[in-house]
């Protein structure tokens, strides 16, 4: 998932929610006591299949349940599915729970997820990609050819060819269901979803924070243990963290960098510091000027060189980042640290000033290299390092370009692109190396925010896919991260730890191992 598709996301302050649209699903609920948690605005409307970023998809992922959800050591349980058997090496029957029901008390059917799940590759949505190993999957097709009824607690899904990792990618909340009722206005159901998890809407005052409550119709493994959240959206995460130690905020996952000596201290036992399934990364579009051809992949090579990432991680992050090695995370089954070409993420200036002068005498590069990022979060004082890196070791003038949110940096980046550098990081949707490769360098998909086009690489990850062993898959794709080493579509820089705390108001706080808080699991004095 993007939290810049990639990346953590987004906002104004929470003092800015007088006078702002807002939607409800209710009237109100009174003296709902709330776990305060921060948050990002939501870059869409809270619908499964179109949400892949950080603000949005840690709302979506609490209103929506789907078959199988992942606890918080990312391992596969059933949530709406009583059971999920595979038939054949390519078939799959799946059935329901008895009794499961949307937040309006409507039943939940094999029907709602066939068309769901039909209506979001129809429509192109931002996940549909996330479909493509079903049988008949292309974009825009109307009805999948390999989902069929049996009856209301039943259906049956046929892949393409065999895929080892289905049973993992259906934990992603876009294959939740939705009612027939959203797809009459997509829009409209979006800023007021029908859920089928464990919390419901209540109230979401744009820019400011979001509100959800205990669905009292879900009756499954993640049912609330609290009244309700409240995601509160910050434009800095130094006011968050000082609500934080003032009891105002119950919940924080992302400590600002200049609290990173004395936070532990500070929160006295109730803070969190652990290795999570996300990487952060520079991204820089294959079209973009100055980056198209030889010398781009030369400079791309050598602004990766010219980074001293155990330096930034040392100075800023105070060791709770480490410098990258791949394109995935250390945490995952299969994560290798010795493929071949990975020298190219060590700090090597000689060398980056080598190839930048082979790229120069290609065609000179043009104006400076700016590094967009969203400022709402904890972006700027390693993106002002990364350039002052790049700056120190080559012949170009790179300064960071500060967007107020995530909404907007993110925005700008889907209607006019973004050129030069900018931040993007992923955050797991299920538990693979596959999820970091595919959703993102794989020809076309919506998050390969580089465009990044490889015929080779594409089919080495249909063949992970396809792999009749661990081994096997784990091969190709170490094959296919070496192929990225080489050109480079974005450039990695580090596992960053979930670094959080929280409030004396509340217990059972912990982190899963995509770097989320289990909000459901919290309880609230």
């Amino acid at each position: 998932m993007r939290t810049a598709t990639k990346v953590i996301a987004t906002v104004m302050a929470s003092t800015l929610a007088i006078g702002l649209a807002s939607c409800s699903s209710s009237s109100g609920t009174p003296d709902v006591n709330y776990v305060s948690v921060n948050g990002t605005e939501p870059q869409r409307g809270l619908i499964p299949g179109d949400t892949n970023e950080n603000g949005g998809g840690r709302v979506v992922d609490m209103l929506y349940s789907g078959l199988v959800y992942f606890d918080e050591a990312g391992v596969a349980q059933n949530d709406l599915a009583a059971s999920i058997d595979q038939e054949t090496d390519t078939t799959y029957k799946i059935t329901l729970r008895d009794g499961i029901k949307f937040s309006d008390g409507s039943d939940i059917t094999a029907t709602d997820f066939v068309d769901t799940w039909n209506f979001v590759v129809e429509n192109g949505l931002l996940n549909t990609s996330f479909f493509s190993p079903i049988k008949g999957y292309e974009e825009g097709v109307e009805t999948l050819e390999g989902l069929n009824v049996v009856d209301d607690r039943t259906f049956t899904i046929e892949l393409a060819q065999p895929d080892s990792e289905f049973t993992q990618r259906i934990g992603y909340y876009g294959f939740a269901p939705m009612p027939a009722s959203a797809r009459d206005d997509i829009d409209a159901f979006g800023e007021n979803p029908v859920s089928s998890g464990p919390y419901k809407l209540e109230q979401w005052d744009h820019n400011a924070e979001l509100k959800v409550v205990a669905n009292e119709h879900y009756d499954g493994p993640r049912a609330a243990n609290n009244d309700g959240l409240k995601y509160v959206f910050y434009a800095q995460n130094d006011a968050a963290y000082s609500d934080l130690l003032a009891g105002n905020l119950d919940v924080l996952d992302l400590i600002p960098p200049s609290a990173y000596t004395t936070y532990e201290e500070e929160l006295s036992g109730r803070s969190i510091n652990q290795p999570a399934a996300s990487y952060l990364e520079l991204s820089i579009r294959m079209e973009s000027p100055n980056f198209e051809g030889q010398q781009g992949q030369l400079r791309r090579q050598a602004i990766s060189m010219a980074i001293n990432r155990e330096e930034i991680a040392e100075q800023i992050f105070a060791g709770t980042y480490t410098p990258a090695l791949d394109f995935t995370a250390p945490v995952l089954d299969g994560w290798r640290d010795d493929l071949n070409g990975n020298d190219v993420l060590t700090f090597q200036p000689d060398k980056a000033r080598e190839l930048w002068e082979d790229a120069e005498e290609i065609a000179p590069f043009e104006g400076e290299l700016q590094i967009s990022y969203n400022a709402d979060v904890p972006n700027r004082e390693w993106v002002d390092a990364v350039a002052n890196s790049i700056s120190n070791e080559l012949d170009v003038n790179a300064t960071g370009n500060p967007f107020p949110d995530f909404k907007s940096f993110r925005d700008t980046y889907r209607t006019t692109g973004l050129d030069g550098a900018y931040r993007t990081a992923w955050f797991a949707d299920y538990p693979s190396i596959g999820n970091f490769l595919g959703p993102n360098y794989t020809s076309g998909v919506a998050s390969n925010d580089a465009k990044y086009e490889n015929p080779e690489f594409d089919q080495l990850i249909a063949d992970a896919a396809a792999a009749s062993t661990k081994e096997e898959t784990f091969q190709a794709y170490a094959q296919a991260q070496e192929m990225l080493l080489r050109d480079l579509p974005a450039i990695p820089l580090w596992y960053p730890n979930v670094v959080g705390g929280y409030s004396e108001s509340v217990d059972n706080v912990s982190v899963n191992w995509k770097a989320i808080p289990v909000y459901w699991a919290i309880t609230k004095q």
